[in-house]
């Protein structure tokens, strides 16, 4: 079986689920900030997540190889899920909010709060991060307290953002750094889900 046949074959599947949606509707109550997210992704997610209760709080979608930590301090928007990929890392100490549409690749790590340089029991404040609409943060990428990313960006696998990227480009490395401009997003508009 050809990617293209694999691929429309899920898209059946997922559509046949989203239809059959009004049997599921009691997954709202385990997963209120999954707006956006398909219904077959939040059952696949279920038994690990709010039955084996590893990363049982948080109300989205998170893989069970994921961590999510001090989730009250992290806002997300529409179609949104941070740590709904395997292996990911991410802590709101000091605050996350990312915007809709956002994709976030397996083994990336958000991390709002460092360890104080003198004092490794201590966190120092910082502002928290924030992640713009329509962004795609790929595989292995660590983005550290404070950043900014604009929206309609992506971000290249293993990268390490220390420092803001604006909107509207493409941006990758160690240090992470804007490579070139990115044309309009062209995708579904999550803002009106």
């Amino acid at each position: 079986m050809s990617y293209r046949d694999q691929t429309l074959k899920l898209s059946r599947i997922i559509n046949l689920f989203e239809k059959l949606s009004f049997l599921f509707f009691w997954l709202k109550l385990f997963y209120p900030k999954a707006k956006g997210i398909p219904i077959i992704f939040q059952l696949y997610f279920f038994l690990p997540q709010k039955i084996f209760r590893i990363n049982g709080r948080v109300p989205w979608p998170v893989h069970f190889t994921s961590r999510v930590f001090f989730y009250k301090n992290i806002s997300i928007g529409n179609g949104t899920a941070p740590g709904m990929n395997s292996n990911c890392y991410i802590q709101g100490r000091n605050g996350i909010n990312i915007g809709h549409n956002v994709k976030i690749g397996p083994g990336v790590g958000l991390i709002s709060a460092n360890h104080h340089f003198d004092d490794y029991d201590q966190w120092p404040e910082a502002p928290p991060i924030t992640i713009g609409n329509n962004v795609w943060i790929g595989m292995n990428t660590v983005i550290l307290p404070g950043i900014k990313i604009g929206d309609n960006v992506v971000i290249g696998a293993s990268s390490l953002v220390t420092s803001d990227i604006p909107a509207n480009s493409i941006a990758a490395g160690n240090p992470c750094k804007v490579i070139r401009e990115k044309s309009t997003y062209k995708g579904k508009d999550y803002t009106q889900i």
